[in-house]
């Protein structure tokens, strides 16, 4: 059995990002920048007031000093290409360009205004009150580097430099295929002996949240219709998820299917709990191949622990053979936890106000406490545990 992070380093080994699109700036939120960008214009593009107040000279506008105001107002705009004449001060607006010959602005508040003459109450230096160009970014400057994640707050950069669209790295596809006899659509009547298919929505949800756009299939225990499910997925998919039917039992066939449609298997179990009779290969065509169990519990974990950093590196992101879930954070264990256990055991657990907790029955198939934990605990083999002592967990 691999190693854990040995196994995601292989695996990431044979991942690199996709290929580059430009996408407008409203579709490109939280996707991963795939070149540098370069400032084209200063900002602010030209001087101008960021005060509802009038224009002066700085050295005319002291304290009970009185000035004249001009006919013409400078509002947010067209600049009317007004010039201050000496003695006199030019109604202006918020975002107006500032007229030649001013080099400051008095806030409205300021001043007490009668007819046309204003009595400043409280000077201003030079500069006061002006936004001037490029006093934020300058033609030339690096805005955005390659690798840096689009927020709102950096698309509104963007757009504030006139860029309409980015490049991006193509969302990779990937599909889902469960297995197994047992399983039945929500919605539909359960036989005896039949469950509902709780892993195609978990894992295509789980798939779209990592970033990528996600199908799913069904297929029975039969190697012919698996074959032609797995066959059509290979076809049209950058990843293959298989749920089920990659242990030893006499009807799991994926291995051997996957073995005549040109898949090599890379390596087969890894020495993680939940999630042993784990499958990761790749096709001639270049798609990855992933086995995961049939449990929920344990296609969750797995699926958190070796195919969303997959993903992840396929959209742009830098990641690392060390990285589990969404981020690392260390709690206080609130009760006695225990891996009597020869693997690595991720458990099920709720962080809050840096105290954890387990979320409920640990069973790879107990699908409820995985819907309450907001985090994996990860215990190393023997590893025991006292309330109070740090535990490391990963946000899922």
């Amino acid at each position: 059995m691999l190693e854990e992070t040995e196994a995601r380093r292989r695996i990431l080994e044979r991942t690199s990002p996709g290929s580059v699109i430009w996408v407008p700036l409203e579709l490109s939120l939280d996707q991963v920048l795939a070149q540098e960008i370069v400032a084209v214009t200063d900002s602010p593009p030209f001087d101008n007031s960021s005060m509802d107040g009038y224009a002066v000279r700085a050295a005319e506008a002291r304290d009970g000093a009185v000035l004249r105001v001009a006919e013409w107002t400078q509002a947010a705009g067209a600049d009317l290409g007004l010039e201050l004449i000496p003695g006199e001060a030019i109604r202006i607006f918020t975002g107006a360009s500032i007229p030649a010959g001013c080099d400051a602005v008095i806030m409205q508040e300021d001043v007490e205004r009668e007819g046309d003459f204003i009595t400043i109450r409280e000077g201003v230096e030079r500069g006061e009150n002006i936004r001037v160009r490029g006093g934020d970014v300058c033609t030339g400057q690096i805005l955005l580097r390659r690798g840096e994640v689009l927020t709102p707050a950096k698309i509104g950069l963007l757009a504030s430099q006139g860029i309409p669209e980015v490049p991006v790295y193509t969302k990779p596809l990937a599909h889902i295929v469960t297995t197994g006899d047992e399983l039945v659509e929500p919605g539909a009547p359960l036989l005896p002996g039949e469950i509902y298919n709780s892993n195609a929505p978990m894992l295509q949800t789980a798939v779209i949240r990592a970033g990528a756009v996600g199908g799913v299939s069904h297929a029975i225990d039969d190697p012919a219709e698996l074959r032609e499910v797995l066959a059509g997925a290979l076809a049209a998919s950058d990843l293959v998820i298989i749920a089920g039917g990659v242990s030893v039992g006499e009807r799991d066939y994926v291995k051997e299917v996957l073995e005549g449609l040109g898949v090599v298997t890379e390596f087969w179990r890894v020495k993680v709990k939940p999630g042993k009779p784990f499958l990761f290969g790749t096709h001639p065509d270049g798609t990855l191949v992933f086995g995961v169990p049939g449990n929920p519990v344990s296609a969750y974990v797995t699926f958190a622990l070796f195919v969303a950093p997959v993903i992840r590196r396929l959209l742009g992101h830098e990641t690392e053979p060390s990285s589990v879930g969404l981020g690392t954070l260390s709690g206080l264990a609130e009760e006695a936890m225990h891996n009597p256990g020869d693997r690595p055991h991720y458990l099920r657990g709720i962080c809050e106000n840096g105290r954890v907790r387990l979320s409920g029955t640990q069973q790879s198939h107990a699908i409820y406490g995985l819907s309450r934990a907001n985090c994996l605990i990860r215990l190393e083999a023997g590893q025991e545990v006292a309330p109070g002592e740090a535990v490391p967990c990963y946000w899922i």
